[in-house]
């Protein structure tokens, strides 16, 4: 009979005897995978390429409205401020959201790996609290660099900078308070779509379906009807004191359903102006608790979903 040998062989395993950093490592590591994932870091060129051009074509119109100011003294007056900034980008925000905020959350799941990273010492709230933070610092760094670069424009363009800071300086918490409001909101609710699927199209279509669908039906239900010859009105320029709601007085509060229009609401309340859109200047007629409330459940709830939805994962 032959026997078989073996060797036995010390290869010096020893305890780990470096920093521990624990959980709050992990929370920092899925905060900056998803920074990077949001700005296309470490992928291809390609994957840098719709980032740039959404934030781009967000920064846009702040650049032409203080190269007009600078170069147009004339129009200075007739040029949007602080206060209509995020209702001109609104758009380019809700896009710019939907179709990068599913790149944080479908990989994960179609890949599989989400149960790799929901593991102790990392739950779910960390996971989701990373991938929420990462998505909201990014929007947020955008919506400000906008107002940032508009304040620079218009400051410049006065004909006493100084005295213009000093009359508007105001504006500045304003738009640092109201940047908040828009980021968390726009956000949240594409975050909270993508949780629920694994393709990013769905998620980005059915965000962008939802928006435009709001628009759309609340347009239809606060639409008006004007009394008397059009032409006439449209002449003197009385359309809009002649145009009666549709819904009557129930047309205030089909105007909240236009999502694109919800956090504008706020957003007027904290400059204290009045909007211009004719939806926005019916729910303001409304007390200020009512779309306050109605801008906290639509953040707040798909908020709630979204955690909901990857706590049941994990459990």
């Amino acid at each position: 009979m032959t026997w078989s040998s073996g060797e036995l062989f010390d290869l010096g395993y020893q305890h780990y005897q470096g920093p521990r950093e624990g959980r709050m490592r992990a929370r920092k590591a899925v905060f900056a995978n998803g920074f990077r994932t949001t700005l296309g870091l470490g992928r291809g060129s390609l994957a840098k390429v719709l980032p740039i051009l959404l934030f781009a074509s967000a920064m846009a119109p702040a650049v032409i409205y203080a190269l007009i100011a600078s170069q147009v003294t004339e129009l200075s007056d007739f040029i949007p401020d602080h206060s209509d900034y995020y209702q001109t980008v609104s758009t380019i925000l809700i896009l710019f959201s939907a179709i990068i905020a599913p790149e944080l959350l479908c990989p994960d799941r179609r890949n599989g790996v989400i149960s790799l990273y929901l593991v102790r010492p990392l739950t779910a709230t960390d996971y989701v609290a990373g991938r929420w933070l990462a998505f909201f610092a990014i929007t947020l760094l955008l919506v400000y660099s906008g107002q940032v670069v508009l304040l620079v424009g218009l400051t410049l363009s006065a004909a006493e900078p100084l005295d213009y800071l000093r009359d508007n300086w105001l504006d500045v918490p304003r738009f640092l308070g109201a940047g908040i409001v828009v980021a968390a909101f726009i956000t949240t609710i594409p975050l909270a779509v993508a949780s629920f699927t694994n393709r990013r199209a769905y998620a980005a279509a059915f965000v962008i379906g939802l928006f435009i669908i709001s628009a759309a039906a609340a347009g239809i239900m606060t639409g008006c009807e004007e009394h008397g010859d059009n032409r006439e009105s449209r002449r003197d320029g009385a359309a809009a004191e002649r145009c009666e709601p549709l819904t009557g007085d129930a047309a205030k509060w089909f105007g909240l359903v236009n999502m694109f229009t919800v956090p504008m609401h706020v957003n007027d309340m904290i400059f204290g102006v009045e909007s211009e859109d004719q939806d926005s200047n019916r729910v303001a007629d409304l007390p200020n608790i009512v779309p306050i409330g109605w801008y906290l459940l639509l953040t707040a709830g798909p908020g709630f979903a979204l955690w909901w939805r990857y706590w049941r994962t994990s459990a």
